[in-house]
């Protein structure tokens, strides 16, 4: 059968993928930031997952305010990344697995999840500037890849719990999947950070330090947060964290934590990096 060999959470900042393309990772301000990555790498390297789920927040490039799912999952064959306005290079299509994908839709769908499926689906910065993160050389990403977005943008947002439940979801449907397979969770987004309003630039490093240590020790303390309660302490941009939670929801309950890496600011936020291996 297919198995979750582990999960990463990385932040996804556009600001990155910028740094990214001009070639600025040993630039002064970038180092601390990007030496966080290379053990994490080499664990992918090592382990050559066959597929990547990829549990990111789009922003307005394949959905809009005036209709914006909680979840959506793809269901096609390669994923295309478009111009979102951030002056980020347009990247080559990223490839997909129908079949898994579809397994996965049937799964979730029959554990009470509803999803909008796409058999063409879009993908921005918050899953392509992770991917770039975890793999600088496109040509060595064993994984295909199949992108759940969750809604972090139009409240009402999917609490805390349901994300964590729908991860439980996802890690039951991996299991179920009949293809021995080694799959990795990838959650992207945060930490804490706001954007707009008199908070603009807020970062609460002792929540992220709590959020990262509870991930692993104790994910249900945080499932017990509502969403104005992560506003609260994390920014209005904080709430990524549900995605967080969805990753550690589908590894199960024990989990090994190979590697952790925390750097603040980075375009005003708290960037978070975290490598759990799935003990189950």
């Amino acid at each position: 059968m297919a198995r979750i060999v582990g999960g990463i959470c990385t932040s996804h900042i556009p600001a990155i993928g910028a740094a990214i393309a001009r070639g600025a990772q040993d630039d002064d301000y970038w180092r601390p930031f990007f030496k966080g990555y290379p053990p994490v790498r080499d664990w992918l390297a090592e382990t050559k997952p066959d597929i990547a789920i990829m549990i990111y927040n789009d922003h307005g490039l394949n959905f809009f305010l005036d209709k914006l799912p909680t979840f959506a999952i793809g269901a096609a064959a390669e994923y295309q990344n478009a111009d979102e306005g951030w002056g980020l290079p347009t990247l080559p299509p990223y490839a997909g697995d129908p079949e898994f994908s579809w397994h996965l839709i049937e799964s979730l769908v029959n554990d009470e999840f509803d999803l909008t499926t796409c058999q063409e689906m879009l993908v921005d910065h918050a899953f392509t500037v992770p991917i770039a993160l975890l793999w600088p050389d496109r040509s060595t990403m064993t994984a295909k890849t199949v992108p759940i977005s969750v809604n972090t943008v139009q409240h009402p947002l999917p609490t805390p719990k349901r994300c964590y439940d729908l991860g439980v979801a996802v890690g039951r449907a991996v299991a179920s999947h009949p293809e021995d397979l080694k799959v990795v969770v990838i959650a992207t987004g945060g930490l804490s950070h706001q954007l707009e309003g008199k908070r603009a630039g807020f970062i609460n490093k002792a929540f992220d330090e709590m959020c990262m240590r509870d991930l692993i020790e104790d994910p249900l303390a945080l499932t017990r947060f509502s969403i104005h309660e992560l506003v609260e302490h994390a920014g209005s941009q904080g709430v990524e964290l549900i995605m967080w939670l969805a990753m550690r929801g589908a590894l199960g309950k024990d989990v090994a934590k190979l590697h952790s890496h925390y750097h603040i600011p980075v375009s005003n936020t708290g960037a978070g990096l975290l490598l759990l291996e799935n003990a189950a």
